[in-house]
């Protein structure tokens, strides 16, 4: 055999019928004239592929040149045989036929919300208002004034595409491309709906209610599947995506999933010990037991009453951090107690030692 169209192709001899459909479609887009002007190369081992491919295809073709008959294949290649072997592998269109037509998809829509932390932590519902596209209610969202219909467009008969015949190095072939006319929806709308002008949808405001799950932080951004803008005419409407950002606490600070409070203790507190109320980020307080001799920047934890970890139940923890507040004036009655206290313990200061 003079051509291995098995080593044209890249399959093995024992290669299915649906193997030798892929490696044609894979080079056929690789070197088909089209996609490669001028390149003489490119267009001998696109007629070397086709060649392989109406061989191989075929059972009792492939039957035959495996039992090393020859084959006569002269006309298989004329350009009505090119145009019929890519319409079999690609579809109606050919190789770079239109693709199929899709109405319109909605545009997306972005908003931001502001929440409080409390909120953040274990979720809430709220407002949400934009301004979007909407289905047109008068024609509901076919774009034709009601009463009318659609017509058949007259450039492609429906079809939404249309045939283009030009020579090439195989001879006379035909592609198809889109309809310029109807855009590829193979209809013409003869009376455009009087609100939208014939789109399908109109502007409106909007007034969406958005679940906002427990644990989200600032940047989080939801995804509303359709609550987007409409299509307009069958098409599907977009999404609608809100952005949270969590205002900041006068309270609490967040790490990740745990939340820090800090506190002032006074001198003696610290030294002879005390409860400490804290407020909880869900309502209501918690005692802290202070131990006497607590130093400045020493943490309580106290578990589970951080945030809601996001799309779980669990719930990070509670960090309180203490420091003592020193007094920047002194009565002299306090002054004197100060000192008879630094006196006892043998402490050096600015002021005289106490007489009392």
């Amino acid at each position: 055999m003079a051509t291995d169209y098995y080593n044209t192709l890249a399959v093995g001899r024992d290669a299915s019928t649906e193997d030798i459909k892929k490696a044609f479609r894979r080079i056929a887009r690789q070197t088909h004239p089209d996609a490669n002007p001028g390149d003489l190369g490119a267009e001998a081992r696109f007629r070397e592929a086709a060649e392989a491919y109406e061989v191989l295809s075929d059972p009792e073709r492939r039957r035959l040149y495996d039992r090393g008959d020859l084959l006569d294949i002269g006309g298989l290649l004329s350009g009505v045989g090119i145009d019929d072997i890519l319409r079999s592998v690609f579809g109606e269109g050919g190789l770079f036929g239109p693709a199929p037509f899709r109405p319109s998809r909605g545009r997306d829509v972005a908003v931001r919300v502001e929440i409080g932390l409390k909120e953040a932590a274990f979720g809430t519902e709220m407002p949400v208002s934009f301004s979007a596209r909407v289905e047109c209610r008068n024609c509901g969202g076919k774009g034709a004034e009601p009463g009318t219909g659609r017509q058949n467009c007259s450039e492609c008969g429906g079809r939404g595409t249309v045939r283009i015949s030009r020579r090439s190095v195989f001879g006379s072939m035909t592609s198809v491309s889109t309809c310029g006319k109807c855009r590829g929806e193979g209809v013409i709308i003869t009376t455009p709906c009087h609100v939208c002008s014939g789109s399908g949808a109109v502007p409106e405001d909007m007034l969406v209610t958005v679940e906002i799950p427990a644990g989200v932080s600032s940047g989080t951004r939801l995804r509303i599947s359709g609550r987007g803008e409409s299509g307009g005419r069958a098409g599907p409407p977009g999404d609608l995506f809100v952005e949270v950002l969590v205002a900041a606490d006068p309270i609490f600070e967040r790490i990740d999933d745990d939340l820090v409070a800090r506190f002032k203790l006074g001198i003696a507190e610290a030294i002879l010990g005390t409860k400490l109320e804290v407020p909880l980020i869900e309502g209501g307080t918690i005692e802290i037991e202070i131990p006497p001799g607590t130093q400045p920047g020493t943490s309580f934890k106290v578990p589970g009453k951080g945030v809601t970890r996001l799309g779980r139940r669990r719930r990070g923890d509670l960090h309180v951090m203490v420091g003592v507040e020193i007094p920047q004036s002194l009565t002299p009655e306090e002054e004197r107690l100060v000192q008879r206290w630094a006196d006892l313990r043998g402490e050096k200061t600015d002021r005289p030692a106490s007489t009392g």
